[in-house]
């Protein structure tokens, strides 16, 4: 390009950045491959038959996201508290509960649904404390990972922010047959009294990484641009100032 005389520091500058910008909308291309591969799974999971427990139970790894039944009876004086959980925008908990499965000799920890703050404690919602063998239906789910904003959980106080199932578990006291990999999150059924509230499954998942994609690369062929268009411009450039109040002589 005629005139293009690179600068040693707009130089140093533009290329790291440029190279730093493609490098992230790259990443963002490998995580909308991930996203939609997650997308695909939880939505065939989603769309399978209900399953029974007895076959879920032999890989639960193999039915994430699935619908799963199993019969048994609740341990309502070991129930777990989820905090921080909303719904509508109204604050509240969830109610996980352990299941002691029928025949099975395991244990699952099943997350009954919202209940609002006023409802936390079992006596508020009695009629809802369901007692002797019953069928639930839910979506089997695996453990969170909390992120560094997660606050601790504080099993003595039975205040939980996240699903740690080894935890749980413990400080439920529940036997070494107890299912600690996935627990059961249960659908909108109504519960006698109206809570917990079920249905509470999220079960999008958002997807924004081809906008990200395409911002990252697109900064990073403005830079480009400005980058060239700077230098043009200084090519064009003499630097002999012009000088006023003479004659350009013939």
């Amino acid at each position: 390009m005629r005139g293009f005389r690179p600068r040693l520091w707009p130089t140093a500058f533009t290329v790291p950045a440029v190279l730093v910008l493609l490098a992230l909308g790259t990443w963002q291309v490998q995580r909308l491959h991930w996203k939609e591969g997650l997308i695909a799974e939880r939505q065939a999971g989603l769309a399978a038959p209900v399953a029974p427990w007895a076959e879920a139970a032999r890989d639960p790894a193999g039915y994430l996201w699935h619908r799963v039944s199993a019969r048994g009876r609740f341990l309502h004086d070991r129930e777990l508290v989820l905090a921080a959980r909303s719904m509508n925008g109204n604050p509240g908990y969830h109610i996980v509960t352990p299941f002691e499965v029928a025949g099975g000799g395991s244990a699952l920890l099943i997350d009954r649904g919202w209940v609002p703050l006023d409802r936390k404690d079992p006596a508020a919602r009695a009629e809802g404390q369901v007692a002797g063998e019953v069928a639930v239906t839910g979506i089997l789910r695996p453990g969170h990972q909390p992120n560094w904003l997660t606050p601790d959980n504080d099993p003595e106080k039975n205040f939980w922010f996240w699903i740690d199932l080894p935890a749980m578990a413990r400080a439920a006291g529940l036997e070494g047959g107890a299912v600690t990999d996935v627990y059961l999150e249960v659908g909108a059924e109504p519960n006698p009294g109206g809570f917990p509230i079920g249905g509470q499954t999220r079960t999008a998942l958002p997807n924004d990484h081809l906008q990200y994609a395409i911002t990252w690369y697109a900064l990073a062929l403005a830079l480009i641009v400005i980058y060239v268009l700077y230098h043009r411009g200084e090519g064009g450039h003499t630097g002999r100032p012009a000088v006023e109040g003479r004659e350009t002589p013939e």
